[in-house]
């Protein structure tokens, strides 16, 4: 990795050299920098006995997870959290030594067989479940008990069993051999909205499902509820640690929780131009010609599309950022490329750098902006893109 005054570098299996970035035609650009930034303020937001789960499922979240899980470990991250057997794999075989919690669904032999072997940390959430783990445990012959996280459903209505039956399935996993329960823990619904009746609820749900546990006589090492709505609302959701995603990528939940914490975004999307060309009064522009020039204008053509990830419904709706000014995109966005008005920019130059996500001078573009022009959440615009999109690390 090298500062922002050099060349960036490729990471992983896409290492290239100098001049092959100087040829790309569009790229993600990663400020690790950044990253590690909203890792410490948040490190420093949450109590001294409050770890901190680093989200880095789905490739993290576009970002490249290899470079982000060993970011985030430096910055003071204590966990990861993947969705997926392969995406916990992907890590150990990187060398990343952390407790990897995977919270999608697990259950066929082949994956307990992987989980056990690479080290990873299941979810339970059915009695059924749990019976196959300690099954195909005791089969393979593991000596060591496998650290397990029981998963609640207190009104989330996704995976996870029933807070009603949470007491009597933690004694049912207690009981099995070669199981240990390391952490017990639900997900919030509605962390993000101002409206705190439905998080309310589940967090009564939740403690009465830990008194009732606890009752029993039963020691839970490890609670935790929030994620990275619920860590910037209240403190008293917290628990033993947290569980952060968005945040830690340097975006908000949601527009009230902003005042809570500085964070840097750390992602940006950038292309470059390819072609820059007049065109006159009255000619179309793109598939449909949609877009119909008033007047002579310059256009220039920029090497993305909806293939690398650039939603098509943003077509004749977005605007990009050229030598820090925002110019508007113009026609329907194609598979590779798209067109901008550059009217603005006479001098404009073929090769030139457009920033579709990111900032340039006192202008910025936020994958929020995207998300509000399609009425989707930023989340989905960060998975969006593709990975014939090289990512480039900059610190």
């Amino acid at each position: 990795m090298l500062n922002r005054k050099q060349t960036p570098i490729f990471t992983d299996h896409q290492e290239r050299d100098a001049y092959a970035w100087f040829s790309q035609r569009a790229w993600v650009e990663v400020d690790l920098g950044a990253l590690s930034h909203n890792v410490k303020e948040l490190v420093k937001f949450l109590s001294p006995c409050t770890q901190l789960m680093a989200v880095v499922k789905a490739d993290a979240y576009g970002h490249g997870a290899v470079a982000v899980a060993k970011t985030v470990l430096e910055a003071g991250a204590s966990w990861l959290g993947v969705a997926t057997v392969p995406e916990g794999i992907q890590l150990r075989e990187d060398g990343i030594e952390a407790p990897i919690l995977i919270l999608g669904a697990t259950n066929t032999p082949e994956q307990v067989q992987a989980i056990a072997y690479w080290q990873l940390q299941p979810t339970l959430y059915s009695a059924k479940q749990a019976l196959e783990f300690s099954s195909v445990l005791e089969d393979i012959s593991y000596n060591l008990p496998l650290p397990v996280h029981i998963k609640l459903d207190t009104g989330m209505s996704r995976l996870g069993t029933n807070w009603q039956e949470a007491a009597e399935f933690v004694q049912l996993v207690q009981g099995l051999p070669h199981l240990h329960i390391a952490s017990i823990y639900s997900h919030l619904a509605t962390a993000d909205s101002p409206d705190t009746r439905v998080m309310t609820e589940q967090h009564r749900r939740f403690e009465k499902v830990i008194a009732h546990i606890k009752a029993k006589g039963i020691k839970i090492p490890i609670l935790h509820l929030a994620n990275s709505a619920a860590t910037l609302t209240d403190a008293a959701l917290h628990y033993d640690m947290v569980r952060v995603g968005l945040a830690i990528y340097g975006l908000y939940p949601a527009i009230h929780l902003q005042s809570q914490i500085k964070l840097k975004p750390v992602l940006q999307v950038k292309a470059r131009v390819t072609q820059v060309k007049t065109i006159t009064a009255g000619t179309g522009v793109s598939y449909g010609h949609h877009f119909i020039a008033s007047e002579e204008m310059r256009l220039a053509v920029v090497g993305i599309g909806y293939a690398d990830g650039v939603p098509r419904n943003l077509s004749n709706k977005m605007q990009v950022l050229i030598r820090g000014q925002l110019v508007p995109q113009i026609g329907a966005i194609t598979m590779d490329q798209m067109m901008l008005d550059v009217s603005s920019i006479p001098d404009l130059q073929e090769g030139e750098v457009v920033t579709l996500l990111g900032e340039q001078g006192k202008e910025q573009i936020s994958a929020d902006n995207w998300a509000n022009s399609l009425n989707t959440i930023s989340w989905e615009i960060l998975c969006g893109f593709k990975h014939r999109l090289p990512r480039v690390t900059v610190i």
